[in-house]
């Protein structure tokens, strides 16, 4: 994909750090799951972990979605694309 096709989303440090906190936290959850696999682990202990690892891709996800509607698709609008509705669209059925 050429850059001229790039979308870019301009993000405070906060916002950044506060994203890229959440994803470390996801990836050491995930290298703890492994290391339960190749420690033999029990299943249900790994599902645990699998259930938890989960809700926070979920919260993660919640996160940006929130923010993706607040402020692109809200300027999007403003600035009369009407469609970015089926973004939104497509979006919703990714997430339900």
């Amino acid at each position: 994909m050429s850059d001229c096709c790039v979308k870019t989303k301009m993000r405070t440090e906060e916002e950044k750090k506060n994203l890229t906190n959440r994803l470390n936290r996801i990836i050491g959850q995930l290298e703890g799951i492994k290391r339960m696999i190749d420690d033999n682990r029990y299943c249900d202990d790994i599902l645990t972990q699998l259930a938890a690892s989960d809700k926070a891709i979920r919260n993660l996800s919640a996160i940006l979605f929130e923010s993706h509607i607040k402020t692109c698709i809200v300027s999007s609008i403003k600035e009369g694309n009407d469609e970015i509705t089926d973004e939104v669209i497509e979006l919703f059925k990714r997430f339900i």
